[in-house]
């Protein structure tokens, strides 16, 4: 098992269509921790905060499992708080593999959906007020939001220095919008960051008070349209509970082309997980 990644794990991930897409940006950059065997497993933690990533083929063998199993209880056990984005067949055997090994408890924490869009639609009610995109002096203000993000999905908050400097990294790349309504005012977030033909679209967070105004809808198209004009293809992914958000993407063009999902281990999370 190599501790690096080759041009054959990208050519594997890219076989994917799209699911493991933010996988292939992470491996990119720094990462705190990597394994390959550049054929059925590849494992990657990006930092602390985030989960690790494990890609594993469709219809993977049982011994491709217990691998990446061994793999995880070496490195980065779900006894030690560490939290898994991976196929549900492989969440399936961590969990029964968990529970017969260590009597470990483990399920669900997140379903996620993966999508992509071919072609912004105009959204069907036009908020009032328009896209801003951030420069340095909005960091603060931006920084401060990025915390409700995961609060909003059940996750750990982020420090504010941490937010910080990922902020700070998306205003440096014109990455990072408001919605501002008629008065000014900061209503809802979200930002892009590219990754070869794609557009990674994230941070989507619409304050609870200016809910059911479409802002959210009318920002990711904007998001959308512009890095569309731009060449790329946007894609995203949800939380798969959130029907009313989703649904509010596939009114804009976007597509379900894959889906994840998040495991922890019961005993330790304080938010509530699925049991399978």
């Amino acid at each position: 098992m190599d501790s690096f990644v080759n041009q054959k794990d990208f050519e594997l991930l890219n076989r994917e269509n799209y699911t493991f897409e933010v996988l292939s940006k992470i491996l990119k950059g720094e990462c705190d921790l990597i394994r390959s065997n550049h054929d059925n497993l590849i494992l990657c933690h990006s930092e602390p905060h985030y989960p690790v990533w494990i890609w594993t083929p469709d219809n993977a063998t049982d011994e491709a499992k217990e691998n990446a199993w061994k793999l995880v209880c070496e490195l980065c056990p779900l006894v030690n708080g560490y939290r898994y984005n991976l196929k549900y067949e492989l969440a399936e055997y961590f969990i029964k593999r968990a529970a017969a090994g260590e009597g470990v408890s483990a399920g669900i924490l997140k379903n996620m959906f993966v999508y992509d869009c071919p072609s912004p639609i105009v959204p069907d009610t036009i908020s009032d007020g328009g896209i801003y995109c951030c420069t340095t002096d909005d960091e603060e203000e931006a920084a401060a939001i990025i915390p409700h993000f995961y609060t909003e999905t059940g996750e750990a908050k982020p420090s504010y220095q941490h937010c910080l400097g990922r902020v700070r990294n998306y205003i440096a790349a014109k990455g990072f919008f408001f919605w501002k309504n008629t008065n000014g005012k900061t209503v809802d977030c979200g930002s892009y960051r590219l990754n070869g033909k794609y557009a990674l679209i994230s941070n989507v967070y619409t304050f609870p008070n200016e809910r059911r105004r479409h802002y959210a809808q009318n920002l990711v198209y904007q998001i959308s349209l512009k890095v569309s004009e731009m060449g790329y293809i946007p894609m995203l992914y949800t939380n798969a509970d959130y029907t009313a958000s989703n649904a509010c993407y596939e009114k804009i063009g976007y597509i379900q082309r894959g889906k994840l999902c998040t495991l922890a281990s019961t005993n330790l999370s304080n938010t509530s997980v699925q049991r399978m």
